[in-house]
């Protein structure tokens, strides 16, 4: 009976799932409570039930277009002769997936598509909870609490209540944690169809082909490197057999092709080859640009403390990927920071949606509590992120959930 009461005595996956259903209920009282104060907008009326808040809004109704028609043969173009927003920007693997489910089941996308996010999220934080726990092994010693630690976190995260939306960022998470678990315990074959899926569900492949080389590094380092007398077993074991050069060349190619997959397709169906990069045009200012809008955008936000603003934050971001933490962590873990991290500085616009973004960096999260030893420190510390974490949840469904006519900023 005993075992029953104490969470502590539980199988890991019910611990897991427990605390993802705790957290994903209380976005969904959140989402109840500011849909009351959702004035009626181009996606929904006043005061939406909830499948429709969370199953329209925003890009939402994009995927549900995709779903519904697929995507255009031809770009629209506006007066001035400039590509417009079109369905080309989004990633077809979960629209597609989810009409399938429709023609199946015939139930409506506003049940299906939050339903298969909350489902694939749940899934994503089982997987995390086993990466962390295998491929952080050297982390997990030191702190056994940190694989749900870890789940904790992502769980409550400020942006995780997109965790439960026609978003893509549960399937994202799903197939990210996949690819980097095969990876740490070196089922190179296994990862290949998985980073295939991610190449058809957002724009991160091209990272995940870094954490391949980034990890092959490690083992070559662990074989042959200054360690590798005084550790025998381990470069016996991280040098490298045929099947594994024949692998993991098969997944760093795959990871390359997967990363220009979409923007091939997107050209070849519409007879234009910028396509897909002059649809996210239509979204920016009109062009893309590299960094450069980090720049612009914090000198909005700090004026002329802008830059410098800017520095500190990617200086502290570099010095917590390469703690040693982030190295406890495993290569895999550590690669998808650095590579990921980069992907977003180099490629995207900082504004509204990098929460959503940043939700997929989940390794910072393990770093904030892996260097807490002490059982004391590590309960301070989860405990201050989490309410933090629980406080940004509210703070972005109402901020940036909510629609605030007559125009406004996607979460």
């Amino acid at each position: 009976m005993r075992g029953r009461v104490d969470p502590r005595t539980w199988p890991w996956w019910v611990q897991v799932l427990v605390v993802y259903g705790l957290a994903r209920a209380f976005s969904a009282a959140v989402f109840v409570r500011v849909a009351t104060h959702q004035v009626a907008n181009g996606w929904t009326g006043a005061d939406p039930s909830y499948a429709d808040y969370v199953g329209r809004m925003f890009d939402a109704t994009w995927y549900l277009h995709i779903a519904e028609n697929g995507y255009p043969h031809t770009l629209p173009l506006g007066q001035d002769g400039a590509v417009q927003q079109n369905a080309w920007a989004f990633y077809p693997l979960f629209p597609l997936v989810l009409r399938a489910l429709m023609a199946v089941t015939g139930l409506s996308w506003t049940f299906l598509a939050p339903t298969v996010s909350l489902l694939l999220g749940a899934g994503a934080v089982l997987v995390i909870y086993r990466l962390v726990q295998r491929g952080g092994h050297r982390a997990t010693a030191l702190v056994p609490g940190l694989p749900l630690a870890t789940v904790l976190l992502v769980s409550v995260f400020p942006s995780s209540p997109v965790l439960q939306t026609a978003y893509t960022e549960a399937l994202a998470l799903l197939l990210i944690a996949s690819a980097l678990y095969l990876l740490a315990v070196r089922r190179y074959f296994w990862a290949v169809p998985v980073v295939v899926l991610l190449g058809f569900t957002r724009a991160v492949a091209l990272p995940m082909a870094c954490v391949v080389v980034w990890h092959v590094l490690w083992r070559v380092w662990g074989a042959w490197g200054p360690t590798a007398r005084r550790h025998p077993d381990r470069a016996a074991r991280d040098r490298f057999s045929v099947r594994d050069v024949g692998a993991l060349g098969t997944l760093l190619g795959t990871c390359l092709v997967a990363g220009v997959a979409w923007q091939v397709i997107a050209g070849r169906v519409t007879g234009r080859s910028d396509a897909y990069f002059a649809t996210q045009a239509a979204w920016r200012s009109g062009s893309v640009h590299y960094f450069t809008p980090w720049v612009t955008n914090a000198k909005i936000l700090f004026h002329d403390r802008g830059p410098l603003v800017l520095a500190v934050v990617l200086v502290v971001l570099g010095l917590l990927a390469l703690s040693p933490v982030a190295f406890r962590l495993g290569p895999e873990l550590q690669g998808w920071t650095i590579a990921y991290t980069a992907y977003l500085v180099l490629v995207t616009d900082p504004w509204t949606s990098t929460w959503r973004f940043a939700l997929l960096a989940f390794p910072y999260l393990a770093i904030l509590v892996g260097w807490a030893r002490r059982r004391w420190v590590f309960g301070s510390v989860l405990t201050v992120l989490v309410l933090l974490s629980l406080y940004g949840q509210v703070d972005w469904v109402w901020e940036l959930w909510r629609f605030k006519p007559p125009a406004d900023w996607a979460p």
